[in-house]
């Protein structure tokens, strides 16, 4: 099963955090595998060690699959999450309030954004997902090391 987290925005704007994985129904040689899912575009990025960003919205609906680095994100209302290598992170939070992300560790963030065509992306949300990450931080800054 390959991890995946989705960020999306309810009916008022307000971004959200779901953990999950990705629908494997296939097999091919003994290896599990998804449904093909379209894109209409990939492009590869790298973020120094430094790097974080303030609020902000997903430019597309998009699988960013990070190959390098790991990052601690959060959304306005206090959903947090830590993402890494091997975990695929499904933006869809287009519109609304947004999220904001600051790089942990020593490495830089390079991923790859697949923008997805319209259908279903696969994931699969979990049934025992973790409860919302309780925190301190006021809900108007991102994350600091």
């Amino acid at each position: 099963m390959i991890p995946a987290i989705r960020l999306y925005s309810d009916d008022q704007g307000i971004s959200h955090v779901e953990h999950g994985h990705l629908r494997m129904n296939g097999e091919d040689d003994g290896d599990l595998l998804s449904a093909a899912t379209a894109a209409t575009a990939i492009s590869f990025r790298e973020t120094d060690t430094i790097g974080k960003e303030m609020w902000h919205t997903a430019p597309h609906r998009q699988f960013v699959i990070t190959l390098s680095g790991e990052l601690d994100f959060t959304t306005r209302d206090g959903d947090m999450f830590h993402l890494r290598p091997g975990v695929v992170l499904l933006a869809e939070d287009t519109t609304g309030s947004g999220h904001g992300w600051l790089l942990t560790g020593y490495e830089p963030w390079r991923r790859i954004y697949a923008i997805l065509g319209d259908g279903d992306a696969g994931f699969v949300p979990d049934a025992d997902a973790p409860p919302r990450w309780p925190t301190d931080r006021p809900t108007d800054e991102v994350p600091t090391a």
